[in-house]
């Protein structure tokens, strides 16, 4: 049986010091057929660990549900790092940040009267250790001692930068200890004074999380944990994008240097990514420091290993470094090669405004719902206007963005980003608004905010009452053409309103495909029935990545529904990524 331990200043694996070089990989964020790929890349890179979040909002998007198929399979992930002979470091949260939506927590937690997120709060408290125990039931067979991969097991994440309550945290700790978790336990936060002391608990081993200056830094955190071992838990090796923003990139020399200093100083690491993948669905998250950022859909990350699995000029200067401190294997891995390149008509275009019938379920409201009242992503409201002139229509707040229509002709484009909150209705009639959830706030003080359209929707100094409400079936929309029995005429003319469209494309190797979007304006993209995620003319990225297992030899679907203007009804599939620009 092998053990693992924390010794005075080293991990001991049997009893003998063992530097953690390990990676961040996370499953959600890959095809599973993809994930022996990527877990073989790191290894190839001299990495003897993986990391990974867990997405509780993923696994549970209901009460009393826990999924585990398909991306979320994470015991088949475990099992595929051990047999390709490494570790394995699991941090369920239960919140995650990872830019992911709402943080990983789930948006019908907030839905409760007096839930207290991230405190020790009864009620949280009972979700969060049903879902630790959900987590744990698959990570506890598969701990080191009982034959598995699992090293290590994190409490929370970087919480001394929410709160300081003691309470929940040991509340958390003892959930996970009591779930049968025999291996170390970890905290992290960034290497802060304040952070460290609010985030951290006695008998738990404290890591920091940074990208430079590493002897700064882990003398702060030796200041905090006068033995143990050092790790940085999160060694940032890149960033992450917000629509309208540049790609973020890190010199690569500059990030072998900062790698370099961090383990001559003796620590282990987490490198945050080895491979970042992507944001498929519509899980990405957001920032609101004052203004809303939507994360794009690409998590490339500029990690050694980029969006679509390949090996990076960042991937040979981590892996020369790591050669100075550990052995790494003779192999290493090929350079990717070009995309096949090929166009497609988009054709049979449905409108929505045209006949909502089919989009999904109706329901009628007094007052405005929000999108929280609704558990929808994406809704169509509708009511009539009665007014002789020009009258102000406003909202409390734009969450996150909504598209107005007055008798079928698009009025103007409410955004959160612009904090804009009011527009002219120029006469009365029929008023149509699609509101749109772009990905919920994953650091901060705004987790778990509603959606929607918030405070009561006025026309001049009197609220608009008498709304109905259509939530529009997002995994429905590949399949709209059947419930309509072939959809509308093709059309090559503009059309108003968000509209899905098709096309059929050929494949003679299911290889991985790029997607350009450029040509496009604003939507979501599914290919055999798959939701690649966001796009949006704002950029930066330009491409949506379609991981081979997607596709299958011969004929092949591309869906889009696009929510805004589409300059060119054709899809066109380029030769590799393109993330976009990295200055404005």
């Amino acid at each position: 049986m092998t053990e693992f331990a924390i010794g005075e200043s080293d991990f001991l694996l049997d009893g003998k010091p063992f530097r953690i070089l390990s990676g961040a990989l996370h499953y959600f964020r890959m095809h599973p057929d993809t994930w022996a790929d990527r877990i073989e890349k790191a290894r190839l890179m001299g990495l003897n660990t993986i990391e990974t979040y867990v997405p509780w909002n993923a696994h549970s998007p209901a009460p009393g549900v826990f999924d585990t198929s398909g991306m979320l399979d994470l015991e088949r992930f475990l099992r595929e790092i051990a047999d390709a002979g490494l570790y394995a470091i699991v941090r369920p949260g239960p919140y995650i940040c990872a830019e992911w939506d709402n943080g990983g927590l789930p948006a019908w937690l907030f839905r409760t009267p007096g839930m207290g997120v991230r405190r020790y709060e009864p009620q949280f408290m009972t979700a969060v250790r049903e879902y630790l125990d959900n987590v744990l039931r698959i990570v506890q067979p598969l701990q080191v001692d009982q034959g598995g991969p699992v090293l290590l097991v994190q409490v929370e994440n970087e919480y001394g930068a929410f709160g300081d309550d003691q309470t929940y945290l040991k509340s958390v700790a003892e959930i996970i200890r009591n779930a049968g978790t025999t291996v170390p336990l970890v905290t992290v936060d960034q290497p802060v004074d304040a952070m460290l002391a609010a985030g951290g608990l006695d008998g738990v081993l404290r890591t920091g999380s940074f990208g430079s200056r590493a002897d700064e830094r882990l003398a702060t955190l030796r200041k905090h944990q006068p033995t143990g071992p050092l790790m940085c838990m999160e060694f940032w090796d890149g960033w992450f994008d917000h629509w309208g923003g540049p790609h973020h990139t890190t010199g690569v020399s500059e990030a072998a240097a900062e790698l370099d200093a961090l383990l001559a100083a003796g620590a282990s690491v987490n490198i945050y990514m080895v491979h970042g993948g992507t944001n498929f669905g519509l899980m990405s998250g957001a920032n609101d420091k004052g203004v809303y950022r939507p994360t794009i859909t690409s998590y490339d990350y500029d990690a050694p290993l980029d969006e679509a699995g390949n090996p990076t000029a960042k991937f040979h200067a981590f892996r020369e470094v790591i050669s100075r401190y550990a052995p790494v294997p003779d192999v290493v891995p090929a350079s990717g090669t070009a995309a096949p390149e090929t166009s497609a008509a988009l054709g049979s275009p449905i409108r929505l405004l045209a006949d909502p019938s089919a989009w999904g379920a109706v329901s009628e409201h007094a007052s405005m719902p929000t999108l929280d009242d609704l558990d929808a992503r994406l809704a169509l409201f509708q009511t009539s206007v009665d007014v002789d002139g020009p009258t102000l229509l406003s909202v409390d707040e734009v969450r996150d963005r909504a598209y107005v229509f007055l008798d079928g002709a698009p009025l103007g484009v409410l955004d959160r980003e612009r904090h804009d909150r009011a527009l002219m209705l120029p006469h009365g009639g029929r008023l149509e608004i699609v509101v749109e959830d772009q990905g919920r706030v994953n650091y901060g003080q705004r987790l778990g905010e509603p959606k929607g359209l918030i405070g009561p929707v006025q026309l001049g100094s009197e609220e608009l009452r008498g709304w109905s409400a259509r939530v529009i079936d997002l995994d429905g929309v590949p399949e709209l053409w059947t419930s309509l029995d072939g959809g509308g005429p093709a059309q090559d003319a503009p059309g108003v309103g968000p509209t899905a469209w098709r096309a059929g494309f050929d494949v003679s190797s299911p290889v991985d495909h790029f997607l350009s979007t450029v040509a496009w304006g604003k939507g979501i993209a599914w290919v055999n029935g798959f939701c690649l995620g966001r796009y949006w003319r704002r950029g930066p990225q330009e491409t949506l990545y379609i991981p081979g297992p997607v596709l299958r030899p011969g004929r092949n679907e591309l869906v889009v529904l696009e929510l805004d203007v589409m300059a060119e009804p054709a899809a066109h599939f380029v030769s590799a990524l393109s993330l976009g620009p990295l200055e404005l």
